[in-house]
């Protein structure tokens, strides 16, 4: 709340993804914070911590999950050989994660109608990689490319029933593990729009990375 009271040059620091669900609509729009509350905060690290947020001084932890950022970085540099998460990023742009999970259309033919699943959702994990012919198949750009949809679709499940439990439906992703990382963004929002059947929004930061160090600073200062 800090941050977005000081303004990002003169712009807003609050943002959201308009049409998340159509990737040729999808497009970054600000949000402004004036009546934020209730909101959920899931701070996305090595792991990650969710907060219901009723008012400045009233919130506390939901829950977490050591699924994180940390778990990206610590899978990838072990499937890929890469050493920085930069470099772990850039791969994930590259690859195609189809290849490496197993879909609900692998395993029904098509779309799982009696359970409103569709065709394209992931059904397992790097369920694909059970088979030797497909090992062979994929690159370290897929591999990597799955490991962040893995990772992001379970953070995105698990807010999703967070906000339901708490009857909240503003969600606010921020942490280190979202910077330079459009495509986890676009991936936690197209999940709560689309499984929520918009009732959902999730919301990002433009400095998503420095608030902790900030808060830590806010506290310092009033503390002296």
């Amino acid at each position: 709340m800090y941050i977005d009271s000081i303004g990002f040059n003169g712009c807003a620091e609050c943002y959201y993804f308009e049409h998340p669900t159509d990737p040729e609509r999808c497009r970054k729009m600000t949000c402004a914070l004036d009546n934020p509350y209730p909101l959920l905060m899931v701070n996305i690290g090595s792991g990650v911590s969710i907060l219901a947020v009723y008012s400045k001084d009233n919130y506390k932890r939901v829950t977490g999950t050591s699924l994180g950022g940390g778990t990206f970085l610590g899978l990838c540099c072990l499937l890929t050989g890469c050493s920085t998460f930069e470099e772990a990023l850039e791969m994930a742009s590259r690859g195609e994660s189809t290849k490496v999970d197993k879909l609900v259309r692998d395993i029904y033919g098509g779309d799982y109608d009696r359970f409103g699943l569709p065709g394209w959702a992931v059904a397992s994990s790097f369920g694909n990689m059970m088979s030797k012919e497909k090992r062979e198949a994929v690159n370290k750009d897929d591999l990597a490319r799955a490991t962040l949809v893995t990772i992001t679709n379970n953070i995105g499940s698990i807010a999703r029933m967070c906000a339901l439990n708490e009857n909240i439906s503003r969600v606010v992703f921020v942490g280190n593990f979202l910077r330079i990382n459009t495509l986890s963004m676009k991936l936690l929002a197209y999940a709560l729009d689309y499984w929520s059947k918009g009732q959902l929004k999730g919301l990002f930061m433009e400095h998503e990375g420095y608030f902790g160090a900030v808060g830590a600073l806010l506290e310092l200062v009033n503390s002296v």
